[in-house]
This record gives C-alpha cells, structure tokens and sequence, in this order.
C-alpha cells in the first residue's frame, strides 16, 4: 500500500498524518499529534522522526513513498530551509530536508501553508477542477495561494501571494507592516485592530458596543468577539464586517484584474462570515473589476475545513512524489 505522510507545522501545534495515495485520491489512515512544543526544533524533528518509524513498523504493508511539510514562512522551499516564521521565531533558516531524508529516503517537498492549501483545496476541496485558482487564508493572517494553469504558482523566490501586504487604503488597521493594506483589514488580527479603533470612537461618543463596554476591554477585542456581538444585532460590529466586506472586494477586484481566476476560494472569517461579507464584497468587485473577468471567476468558501491542514501537508506529499515520478518518466 503507498503511503504519503504529511507533517502540518504550526506555531503551537503540529501533527503527522498517514494517508493512502490512489490516482486523484486519498484515504487517511491515521494522525499523530507531535508533544515536543515547537520551540525545540531539534526535539520536534526527532519525533517527526520516531513516530514515522514506529508506525511503519507497526504497519508492514506501508511503502512510504514522500513526505509533504506545509508551514509558515518564510522559507527556502528549494534546499528545505525554514527561515523564522513569526509564529516560529527560533527556527532560524533549520534544515527539515536532511534529517527526514537521511531517515527514510524518499522525496521530501515544503510549502508554506498558504501554497500548501491550495494545493488541498484545489485537488480536493473548492477547486477541484480549476485551471486558474486562488486560494486566500483569510485567518490571522492573508495570504494567497495561486494555482495558475494548473500548477502551483511560487514565484521567483517563493514569495508569490502575498497578497496581505497590497495597501488598500492610505490609512486603516496596520497589517504585514503595513497601514490601510489587505491583511490590516482582512484578517482575524486586522478586525480585531479595527475593532479597537471604532469602539474607542464609539465610547468616547458615549455609545459603547457590545464586544467592548469599557477602555479596560479594549486589549482583548477579537475578531471572534466582534463576531459574536453581531449575532445579537449590535450595530458597530454590523459596520465594522461592512468595511471589512467593503475592502475584501476591493482587494479581490485587484486580483481578479491580474490574474483573471476562474474561482476564488476563501477560507477561514470568511467561510463563517459570508453571508454578511457578501453584500459589499460583490458590490466592490461590480464596481473595480473588469466587468467580464469578475463576472468569470466565483468566490467560494473553502470546503476542508478544520481538516485543511492534515489535507494540505499530505498534499505537498503528494505533489513530491509526482514530481519525482515526472522526473523518472522523462529521464
């Protein structure tokens, strides 16, 4: 049986995934969660280790044919190097490649997270079928995975989509560094910095919201609070996910302008928010972009939900075995 394992490294967590690799499909087959915390580099590459050689072990049968990493960047995606994460500052240009290939020697391929769910949602989720695909993050962050003429599109040095760091607006919640951009207003900390900003106006016009009854609370806005406010009808929360539908439009009319995408998926705010994103997001694209390519391309939530990132480091997987079979053919 061929089996493709998926390391998802995040900034408190991490986990490998077992999966069975068919033609244009998986099965997973098992998840180990990773103990060691992700400050230890080193201890939390030999348990990658450990738990893929106790599980081979413990499953004969199992040909392991490629391991698939999706993480945080920055990273060095050709030599296997991460280059201190914001979430993972103390992995400082480390090494994955080497270990993982000494241990087990098979291919080995990293993608940033972004990138790597694309790929997931693009062969098994959202985009299924796509030639020209985005895929947004919409989380803490934005960022963007571009799927274009059906391959995985990086860049020059693997910084293609970074779509957070496009300034929308002169001034606005600081994101990616920067004031007014796509991420300071599409994101979960961007929302929750917005929030901050109107219900500071709010309570000193004497009209504090629901999320935020005084200065003291002010810290501890989220966007998840904001959310929740506007479940039960309050009005600032209303107009804050108005701005935040307003310049998520406008950032994907930029999109949909360059890149001329058949479909948009987006994952996280807005797959629970889109029924209030949607109103303004559709009048912004209407308004900015290109009458014929917005009416081409759909915006859809993403569809793997919270199962996204075992589906995307298993992706990753996927994609370096199929290169090295590509390579084989040709050769």
């Amino acid at each position: 049986m061929q089996i493709v394992i998926g390391i998802d490294i995040g900034g408190t967590k991490c986990a490998v995934s077992f999966a069975r690799y068919g033609k244009d499909q998986i099965e997973f087959l098992d998840k180990v969660k990773v103990k060691t915390k992700t400050d230890d580099f080193d201890g939390a590459m030999q348990e990658f280790i450990t738990i893929i050689r106790h599980k081979l072990k413990e499953q004969p049968s199992w040909k392991l044919c490629s391991i698939g990493i999706s993480c945080g960047g920055p990273l060095d995606a050709e030599k296997g190097l991460i280059l201190a994460p914001p979430n993972l500052p103390q992995w400082d240009h480390v090494d994955v490649f080497t270990p993982l290939r000494q241990a087990f020697g098979v291919p080995v391929m990293i993608q940033n997270d972004a990138d790597a769910c694309a790929l997931a949602e693009w062969n098994f989720g959202a985009g299924k079928g796509c030639r020209n695909m985005i895929f947004l993050t919409f989380g803490t962050g934005m960022g963007a995975g571009l799927i274009l003429n059906g391959e995985l599109y990086t860049g020059t040095n693997n910084l293609a989509g970074e779509v957070g760091h496009i300034r929308l607006a002169e001034d606005g919640p600081c994101g990616y560094g920067k004031k007014g951009s796509f991420e300071g207003f599409c994101s979960g900390g961007g929302i929750a910095k917005l929030g901050r900003m109107k219900a500071k106006e709010a309570m000193e016009a004497g009209k504090a919201p629901l999320f935020c009854r005084s200065e003291e609370e002010l810290d501890g806005i989220s966007a998840k609070s904001i959310a929740e406010a506007l479940e039960q009808g309050d009005p600032l929360a209303a107009e804050i996910f108005d701005i935040v539908g307003e310049y998520l439009g406008r950032g994907l009319a930029v999109l949909i302008d360059i890149l001329n995408p058949e479909r948009i998926v987006i994952g996280s705010i807005y797959a629970r928010q889109k029924a209030v994103l949607d109103k303004n997001m559709k009048k912004m694209i209407e308004k900015e972009a290109l009458g014929v390519s917005g009416k081409t391309c759909r915006i859809v939530p993403a569809l793997l939900g919270e199962r996204i990132g075992d589906y995307a480091a298993v992706s990753v997987g996927m994609k370096a075995y199929e290169e090295l079979y590509i390579q084989k053919a040709v050769v």
